[in-house]
């Protein structure tokens, strides 16, 4: 697997010169940040216990997602791989994993336990195949394994092709006449190099804080 010998991580110092530049480089940039403020950094748990947070989250909503994660918090505290494969059907159950969920995150505990997956090694490796080892896992799909490295490790130049939110917020904002798909999305992302997580941050912010988004999703869109 290809490795990286220096890597920069996506923190606040590191969030503002990003902005800055992306701010130079794009007139579009600039002008999200103009009209929508500045985008907080995002994190979450490294390992075992950021990845399963990520498979809680799939397809509920995010106070649903919350509800089960806590619950899950309660039932095993370490987070860690051998603690949540210790527990029953019936224990997972009684905190909301559905039965899809159990599987996955016992695949993924059970990945990490017989070596499949190294989280000592991760950062060692380039995005690309950093996230061929995660996808290894049945759950991990493309997108949350950039989500799980953007937010968990600080990836600083992941561009999740597959996010609504993203997409939908790039087609508003570089007055698209139609939502472009995955394959358009990233070559458009191609300017916002190396810096292309934390424009996909400024993406998720002026979606979020723009006027008129609120009658886009009664016209049934979802908010992201």
């Amino acid at each position: 697997m290809a490795k990286v010998a220096t890597r920069i991580v996506l923190d606040k110092k590191t969030l503002k010169k990003a902005l800055r530049e992306l701010a130079d480089a794009d007139p579009d940039i600039a002008r999200a940040l103009e009209e929508a403020g500045t985008p907080e950094l995002r994190d979450m748990p490294t390992g075992y216990g950021g990845l399963m947070r990520s498979i809680v989250g799939q397809q509920v909503s995010v106070h649903a997602a919350r509800s089960i994660w806590l619950r899950l918090e309660a039932a095993v505290p370490s987070m860690e791989p051998a603690a949540f494969l210790a527990q029953t059907d019936e224990q997972l159950r009684a905190v909301g994993l559905s039965g899809a969920k159990m599987k996955y995150g016992r695949s993924l505990a059970t990945d990490i336990v017989e070596g499949r997956i190294d989280f000592a090694s991760l950062d060692d490796l380039d995005d690309a195949a950093a996230i061929a080892m995660l996808t290894q896992a049945k759950g991990i799909g493309p997108w949350t394994a950039e989500i799980y490295l953007m937010f968990a490790h600080g990836r600083p130049d992941i561009m999740p092709g597959l996010d609504l939110g993203l997409v939908v917020a790039a087609q508003h904002l570089k007055k698209l006449r139609t939502r472009p798909d995955a394959k358009r999305l990233l070559k458009i992302a191609e300017a916002w190099r190396p810096w292309r997580s934390a424009a996909a941050l400024v993406l998720w912010h002026y979606r979020r804080n723009m006027p008129d988004w609120s009658a886009r999703e009664k016209n049934g869109e979802k908010k992201t």
